[in-house]
Order: structure tokens, then sequence, then C-alpha cells
């Protein structure tokens, strides 16, 4: 009788254990596969889309659109350079033409009584310009007693008269003849 009862025993046992690796088994997993299919899968697919497309949490990620996930829970958006500096149309002052040279002529050179030669500079052009002025003060015989020149601003088509001292001759103001100014005034800016 006790014999018996150890045989039912193993006999039911063994009766589960097959059930469970056959039937049971196979039919909780196809039970289980069944909602696997949406289910922990889905679960984690919807784990996965929600901190990729960033609709919820703040974990900071990005997407493969140029999205990022901001600490807001919504998307940021990242900005990319742009190229404007190379295609901007340049400005007309940058392509303006040069400043052609002025003209300067003698009014009245220099004596010991007023040490200094009076020029008049012309400016031909549209525009505002730095001419440079340059005045040779000479002695009887043609010789240099002293140079001297300056920059001087003219306004666009106007004139400038300007007072260019005997400046560095000392006591050789008194040997001054006559002066010769550089007829060309070149354009400085």
């Amino acid at each position: 009788m006790h014999i018996r009862g150890r045989r039912l025993r193993f006999t039911a046992v063994s009766a589960l254990v097959v059930l469970a690796l056959t039937g049971f088994s196979s039919g909780r997993h196809g039970s289980r596969g069944h909602h696997s299919g949406g289910g922990c899968s889905s679960s984690s697919q919807d784990h996965d889309s929600s901190s990729t497309s960033g609709s919820s949490g703040s974990s900071g990620g990005s997407d493969d659109y140029g999205t990022s996930t901001g600490d807001s829970g919504g998307p940021t958006y990242r900005s990319r350079p742009t190229h404007r500096a190379t295609t901007a149309t340049p400005s007309p002052s940058r392509t303006a033409q040069p400043l052609k040279a002025g003209t300067a002529v003698l009014v009245h050179c220099a004596s010991t009584d007023d040490p200094y030669a009076t020029v008049e500079i012309r400016n031909p052009n549209g525009r505002d310009g730095v001419f440079a002025l340059k005045v040779s003060f000479k002695d009887r015989n043609g010789g240099t007693v002293i140079e001297s020149g300056d920059q001087v601003s003219v306004p666009a088509k106007d004139r400038t008269t300007y007072r260019v001292p005997v400046a560095g001759a000392g006591g050789g103001v008194d040997r001054i003849d006559h002066c010769e100014v550089d007829p060309r005034a070149t354009a400085v800016r």
C-alpha cells in the first residue's frame, strides 16, 4: 500500500511534468507569444519611441531628425550654420572707384614777413578726399632751401586753400626767392 502510494505520486508528478513540458507549456507559450507580440516587445518599442521622439521625459536625447529633447519635455531644434557671408552682395562702398588725383596751384610764396606758402588744392572727385601736397622753397639760383608738404582734406568737387609753413629752414627763410608746387596732388584716401 505504501509502495502503491509512492507510485501514484510519482505518476502524478510525471504527468504534471510531461503536461508542463508539452501541452500546458505550449499553451502558455502560445498565449504568451500572442501577448508578447504586442506586449513586452511593443512596450519596449513604446519606451524607445517615447525617449526617441522626445514626447515625454527629460532625457535630453536626440533623434535622427536633428531634434533633441530638452528639460521642458518638448523637442528642441538645433540650428545649422548658414553661409550668408559668402553669398552676400558686396556693399557699394567696397566697390567704389579709387579717387582721382587733385591739382595744386601756388597762390603766394613764402617770405621773411610771411613764412608760409599759400596753395590751392582742387578735388575733381564726387566724394571728399585727402590729398598729398608738396612745396619746394627755392633760392635765386634754383637750389632747394627746403621742401615741405602735408595732407589736406578737400570736399567733393570743391577747392581748399592751405598754408604750408617753411618749417626747419632756420635762418634760411631770407634766402627763399620763389616756390615750386607739385601740380599733381596725389589722393591718399
